[in-house]
Parts: C-alpha cells; structure tokens; sequence
C-alpha cells in the first residue's frame, strides 16, 4: 500500500506534504499582495477556521490563514496533475 502512495504522490507521503506546505504559503502570501481572492471558496474556509477557533483552539496566527489560502490553490491542482499524471502513465 505504501508503493500505492508514493507512486501516486510521485515521492515520499512526508516530502510530498513538506512540498504542498511550503508552496502553500508561498502562493496564498502571493495571492494576498496581488489582492487575488477567490471569495466563495475562501470565506466558506474562513468561517470553518473561525468555528474552529471559537471552540478554543486559539493557537492558530496570520501564518494558518496564509497557508490555506494557498492550500487552496494549490492541493486541487496537484490532485488534478497527479490524475492526468497516472492516466498518461497506463497506455498498454
């Protein structure tokens, strides 16, 4: 099963997710200074975090926002690319 993951990952679960979290903020930090929002999927993210956050897990700061602000960019297209990826791979 671990073959599974890293085949479709195109590397290691951890390094994959160390990855995914780094470009995270780096696209969710440049989407804030270009003003780039994608309202819907953003504040839907927003009032989950604040749910979230007013049942008592205060820990989160400025960084947790930017992060899946990015995340949200940036997991969907890597799911989408890792699909087509996979399906390019299976010509027989």
């Amino acid at each position: 099963m671990a073959g599974r993951m890293t085949r479709f990952l195109g590397d290691s679960p951890f390094r994959v997710l160390l990855r995914l979290i780094v470009l995270s903020v780096i696209v969710g930090l440049v989407l804030s200074v270009l003003n780039v929002h994608p309202f819907d999927i953003y504040y839907w993210a927003e009032r989950f975090v604040m749910r979230v956050y007013h049942m008592g897990f205060a820990v989160f700061s400025d960084a947790f926002g930017y992060f899946l602000f990015g995340a949200l960019i940036v997991v969907p297209i890597f799911l989408v690319m890792r699909l087509f990826s996979l399906m390019g791979g299976r010509r027989d």
